[in-house]
């Protein structure tokens, strides 16, 4: 198992990482976002070691730290992991698997490439064509986590406070629109 996450520097993800055991990598570019047509984080998902995906990107978590916010369980999902560690119990076939979560759209691909020219300009010191970028990013795709929440701190908003909540509601008002598999219940 390893964590990857998001973030622009090491520095922003360190403070969510004591305790953790498993290797975690920052992915400054957002890579696997595009690789595996993933929209919100958190997100799971599960590869085995042949390298193919037999659980795509899902609504997960760990423990149930999120649960009062978000009304994710943390059980199932573990209880469907330590199954397919355990014994190779999968939920979906291979083909299942394949066809569960669609690409992303060429909007979202548009906002990723948004996304992209506006951390770098960030990172070159031009704010303003940053900030324009991000915008342009925001609109394509505005309820893409992996954009709108990602940009908060690049821009001087908060990721875990007003702007978020904020942002937060927007989501749920839209429906919790998500590109991948619902969260695991015990249903």
């Amino acid at each position: 198992m390893i964590a990857v996450a998001l973030d622009e520097s090491a520095d922003a993800v360190r403070p969510w990482t004591d305790g953790i055991t498993l290797p975690v990598l920052l992915d400054r570019e957002h890579v696997l976002t595009e690789l595996y047509a993933i929209t919100n984080v958190p997100a799971v998902v599960w590869i085995d070691e042949a390298d193919r995906i037999v659980r795509p990107n899902s609504v997960a978590f760990s423990n149930d730290m999120f649960k009062e916010f978000t009304g994710v369980d943390a059980g199932p999902h573990l209880d469907a992991l330590r199954a397919w560690v355990r014994d190779g119990t999968l939920s979906m076939s291979a083909d299942e698997a394949r066809a569960a979560v669609p690409d992303l759209s060429d909007d979202d691909v548009r906002a990723r490439l948004h996304f992209r020219v506006a951390v770098e300009a960030r990172r070159r010191g031009d704010d303003t064509v940053a900030g324009r970028h991000f915008a342009r990013a925001g609109e394509l795709a505005p309820m893409d986590f992996t954009i709108r929440r990602a940009a908060m701190p690049l821009i001087g908003e908060d990721p875990f406070g007003q702007d978020f909540m904020a942002l937060y509601q927007e989501w749920e008002a839209a429906g919790s629109p998500f590109n991948g598999l619902p969260a695991m219940t015990d249903d």
